[in-house]
């Protein structure tokens, strides 16, 4: 299985833009360039060059990998490109629900944490979200639009205590944050999973996801579901073939250098984000691979119910109608 959006197995390097030497604090707007103009409702998933994470999980390829101040001033530029070309769309026609998926922690960083709040304030944008670990302060969330923004939280038991994660969501919950929390389902795990889930108001979700290369025997996965009864989307890998899926048509993945594709698992380039070049490639399309055992990749299938699931909490992974009635 894939973890949050990571292939299986970490890239050999992980491409980066060269160095700008332009100020960065100064980005330069970016104008929309696409000539065409039908308007979409595009959902864009962005991975810039971060790299870097203040934890080190045994399950995770950049554990406690750390970015050179020139990587992470050319993070820097490719966010606020990306930001500014999103808000330059306003007035386009186009509506975005963006989510940011990067290699390490964001949120540790003021321009992810100015960008969501800079992007949930935009009136075209409806949802911006991130994934995070949640070990930034939360302060700053007090200047988004948070009918806007929202968290896909991930609790990693043995980097941090309890207590002080579940601190941090109260201080989410008093802000009016909308937020998910999930554990990988590691059998180590399995009691500070039932213990957060105890301890969480009981208006989170909980998520869990099926721990890469791991099979689980039907009373095991009965132990995951007691917490999340959506897990079995998440035990085993869907046969996607030839399948269709909203990738390449209404999502799609965007790099820090403004290449698009149609996923994070699809390498296959439709074209450029900043020239306007990846609007003539949008169109329904099967997928090419042969199974999507990633819930960012996966959800999009349209041969799965997962959109009517989760609603207008696809990005942050949050069932719309949760809790359920009968919980």
């Amino acid at each position: 299985m894939t973890f949050l959006g990571l292939p299986s197995s970490a890239p050999p390097s992980i491409p980066r833009p060269a160095p700008v030497s332009a100020p960065v604090s100064a980005p330069v707007p970016v104008p929309a360039t696409d000539d065409t103009p039908q308007p979409r409702d595009l959902t864009l998933l962005y991975r810039g060059p971060l790299s870097s994470c203040d934890y080190d999980c045994p399950y995770c390829p950049f554990a406690k990998r750390r970015d050179t101040p020139e990587q992470l001033r050319a993070d820097r530029a490719a966010l606020e490109r990306f930001t500014a070309w999103a808000a330059a769309r306003e007035g386009s026609g186009d509506t975005l629900a963006l989510l940011f998926t990067p290699w390490g922690e964001g949120l540790v960083r003021s321009w992810y944490r100015r960008a969501l709040v800079e992007l949930s304030r935009l009136p075209h944008v409806r949802r911006v979200a991130i994934q995070t670990n949640l070990s930034c302060r939360t302060d700053w969330l007090a200047a988004a639009d948070l009918s806007a923004l929202a968290l896909w939280v991930t609790y990693h038991p043995g980097q941090v205590r309890q207590d002080r994660f579940l601190a941090k969501c109260r201080e989410l919950d008093a802000l009016g944050v909308r937020y998910s929390v999930g554990v990988v389902g590691q059998p180590e795990h399995l009691p500070e999973a039932r213990r957060l889930r105890a301890a969480l108001d009981p208006g989170v979700y909980l998520w869990i996801n099926a721990a890469e290369g791991r099979s689980y025997t039907d009373a095991e996965a009965a132990d995951w579901a007691a917490l999340d009864p959506h897990f079995g989307y998440s035990r085993h890998a869907h046969p996607s073939a030839g399948l269709p899926c909203r990738t390449g048509e209404s999502v799609l993945s965007v790099d820090g250098d403004g290449t698009v594709r149609r996923c994070h698992f699809v390498r296959d380039v439709l074209g450029n984000l900043y020239d306007g070049s990846y609007r003539a490639r949008l169109a329904p399309r099967g997928c090419p691979l042969p199974v999507c055992d990633c819930h960012i990749g996966y959800v999009h299938l349209e041969t799965l119910p997962l959109y009517d699931l989760f609603g207008a909490g696809v990005l942050e992974r949050v069932p719309q109608h949760w809790p359920p009635a009968d919980a």
